[in-house]
C-alpha cells in the first residue's frame, strides 16, 4: 500500500485531466473553426482549469466525495466542456465584432502597416476589368502575413481620396458587398492558399456615401507565397513598398522571420 494515497491519485489524475483538456480544446477547435483565434495551448490551459474548477466545487459542495468517485468526474469533465466553450464563444464573438476604424487609418495616410488601392479587378487607367489587378491585391495581403501584419483598403487612391468599389461591384454578377467579399476569398485562396485566405479579416464602411473594404491581415505563422503563371513568389514588406524576393533573398528571410522564439512556443503558434 503507498504510503501516501492522495499524491499517487494526484499523480494519476494530473496526466488524465491534461489529457481530458486537450481533447475538449481540440473538440472545440475543430467546431469553431477559423471563428476561434485563440491557440491550442491557450484553449487546453483554459479546459484544465475547468476541470479544477470542477473539483472544486465537487469539494466545497458534497460531504465525502473522493477524486475517483462518478459525482467528482462528471463535475469536472462539465465544468471543463462547460468554461471551455464560454470562453471560445466570446473569443469568437470579439473576433467578428472587431471592428477596423477606417476613417482613422484614412487620416494617417500609408505606411509600413497601411496601404491603399483604388480598385481590386478594374484598370482605371485602361477604363476595363483587368486580372493584374486582381494580382496586386493577393501580392499586397502576403507582403503584409509575410511581414507584421497589417491592413489594406480598396477604394482609395494612394492619396487617400475615397473612390468607393462601384467599379468593382460592376464586375461581379451581383453587385454588392457580400459578393465582393466572396470573390475576394476565393481569388486569395487561388493565389496563396486556402489557410492563407482566412486570415484577413475583411470589414466595409461608408465613407463620403462610397464604399471602401478594409483587409486587416495579421502576421502570419508560415511564410505565405503567391503562385501565378505557374510561378511561386515571396512578397514581403519593405518600408511603405511591397516587393517579391528572390530565391536566395526568401531562404534567408523565412529562415530569420519565421524562426519560433519562447513566446510561439509557449502559446502553441509552432
Amino acid at each position: 500500500m503507498p504510503r501516501s494515497q492522495m499524491l499517487v491519485d494526484f499523480a494519476g489524475a494530473l496526466p488524465l485531466a491534461l489529457l481530458v483538456s486537450f481533447v475538449i480544446a481540440w473538440v472545440l477547435r475543430r467546431l469553431f473553426g477559423a471563428r476561434l483565434s485563440l491557440p491550442l495551448s491557450v484553449m487546453t490551459i483554459v479546459s484544465l482549469l475547468g476541470v479544477s474548477l470542477g473539483l472544486f466545487f465537487a469539494g466545497w459542495f458534497y460531504v465525502g466525495l473522493g477524486l475517483w468517485m462518478p459525482t467528482s468526474l462528471l463535475l469536472a469533465a462539465g465544468s471543463s466542456l462547460g468554461l471551455s466553450f464560454l470562453v471560445s464563444g466570446v473569443a469568437a464573438i470579439v473576433r467578428r465584432e472587431g471592428g477596423i476604424d477606417i476613417a482613422a487609418l484614412l487620416h494617417k495616410g500609408e505606411s509600413d502597416r497601411v496601404e491603399f488601392k483604388e480598385t481590386a479587378r478594374w484598370n482605371v487607367r485602361d477604363d476595363k476589368k483587368d486580372a493584374r489587378m486582381e494580382q496586386v491585391i493577393a501580392k499586397t495581403v502576403a507582403a503584409f502575413l509575410n511581414s507584421s501584419g497589417g491592413t489594406l483598403l480598396i477604394g482609395v487612391d494612394d492619396d487617400g481620396r475615397v473612390h468607393g468599389l462601384d467599379r468593382d461591384f460592376a464586375t461581379l454578377r451581383t453587385p454588392d458587398a457580400d459578393r465582393f467579399e466572396l470573390w475576394l476569398r476565393d481569388m486569395l485562396t487561388s493565389s496563396l492558399g486556402k489557410n492563407a485566405a482566412t486570415m484577413p479579416r475583411i470589414r466595409f464602411a461608408q465613407i463620403d456615401g462610397r464604399t471602401v473594404c478594409a483587409l486587416r491581415c495579421p502576421r502570419a505563422q508560415e511564410p505565405v507565397f503567391v503562385s501565378q503563371g505557374g510561378s511561386t513568389e515571396l512578397w514581403v514588406r519593405v518600408g511603405n513598398s511591397t516587393r517579391a524576393f528572390g530565391v536566395d533573398e526568401a531562404v534567408t528571410y523565412v529562415a530569420r522571420h519565421f524562426r519560433p522564439n519562447l513566446a510561439d512556443l509557449v502559446l502553441g503558434r509552432r
